[in-house]
């Protein structure tokens, strides 16, 4: 999936890219490419520059810089060499492109009364690599269950940009259909139809409608569509078990998300926060919080190239957003065969670092 990603790229760019490291290509996050400014790649939690030769450096004047031509021929090629097809895309400032890897773009705005029209003089792109971590939601999943209904808790995960979100429901969403609950206590409890209202085609990738992602034999996704419309189709006509969204943070998002909970749908959804104060502080989010909306939340955090995880439950979420955001300690692991009691569970590493044995971790 990578190799065609860097196919997109125009002649000399690509040159560049395919020179880059082994380790690093397995580890990409990120590619920033600035118009006439130097090539930067994001991986492992580290950046760097290009240098023509594929190395990386500190020294950003030794590095390749793209020129004109090639960002006219990238936004080309990003844009399937039609960019009226996309205004809505440039208007939001991303372009989904095959393999749900997202296109941010930087350039200089238009305004229609006010608001943004569309990008123009595109000028800057950050690639942000879609990759598929499977089995990475295995010591998460276990500290969301609902052990009397037998599925989730309504959940929330949090965290800034580029901390997994969007990896970790796809895979928590894949486990979910397919009935891998990583737990023994759950081991009868078969799949639950899953609902994804995919709006920038990240979290399966579909081409034509149809996921390029393992999402499990029980899902079913609305590709490209505005997470509260699609939220009310999904409740409406398709009786998901469990409605998967990404970002929520509109008034009608809340809306759409109080909508499914009447409807007894459960709700897996992510949000950008740096912590639970955050949360609070933002007024959507905060009112779903407040009114009891999510049964547990899931804070996702970067320390170098790990990611860590911490469960909280929706009570002792509101206290520790009015105390301040006092850290709660660490609990045990999990609970040995049968019913457990539900609490946080240990941090795991990122998926994008390979298992070393032991731990709580994504892989």
């Amino acid at each position: 999936m990578l190799q065609s990603l860097i196919e997109m790229f125009p002649g000399p760019l690509k040159e560049v890219l395919l020179l880059l490291p082994g380790q690093v290509l397995e580890s990409l996050e990120e590619i920033r490419v600035r118009e006439r400014r130097p090539l930067e790649v994001g991986y492992g939690g580290r950046s760097g520059f290009v240098k023509p030769d594929g190395t990386l450096t500190e020294d950003y004047r030794s590095a390749y810089v793209p020129g004109a031509g090639e960002c006219r021929n990238l936004l080309e090629r990003v844009t399937n060499h039609s960019v009226y097809a996309v205004e809505e895309e440039l208007r939001r400032g991303y372009i989904t492109v095959a393999g749900g890897h997202r296109v941010g773009l930087a350039g200089r705005t238009v305004l229609d009364r006010g608001a943004v029209s569309h990008l123009r003089d595109v000028a800057g792109f950050n690639v942000r690599i879609a990759r598929a971590r499977l089995g990475c939601s295995s010591g998460v999943l276990p500290g969301l269950l609902d052990w009397k209904a037998k599925t989730i808790r309504h959940t929330l995960i949090v965290s800034p940009p580029q901390q997994g979100k969007t990896t970790l429901i796809r895979d928590m969403a894949r486990s979910i259909s397919s009935g891998e609950w990583h737990h023994p206590g759950a081991a009868g409890w078969g799949g639950r139809k899953v609902g994804i209202v995919d709006e920038r085609s990240e979290i399966a990738a579909s081409d034509k409608g149809v996921p390029t992602f393992d999402l499990g034999p029980r899902c079913d996704v609305l590709d490209a569509c505005p997470k509260a419309e699609g939220i009310m189709m999904m409740v409406r006509s398709l009786s998901p078990e469990i409605v998967v969204v990404d970002e929520i943070g509109r008034p009608e998002d809340a809306y759409a998300v109080n909508e499914a909970l009447h409807a007894g749908v459960r709700v897996l959804a992510t949000a950008h926060a740096t912590s639970l104060a955050d949360v609070f502080a933002r007024p959507v989010l905060a009112r779903l919080a407040e009114d009891g909306v999510f049964g547990a939340f899931v804070l996702l955090s970067r320390s170098g190239g790990r990611v860590e995880h911490r469960i909280v439950s929706a009570e002792d979420a509101l206290a520790e957003a009015r105390s301040g955001g006092a850290r709660m300690r660490a609990a045990a692991r999990d609970a040995p065969e049968g019913k457990p009691k539900e609490r946080p569970i240990p941090s795991i590493r990122s998926p994008n670092e390979p298992d070393s044995g032991g731990g709580n971790r994504h892989d």
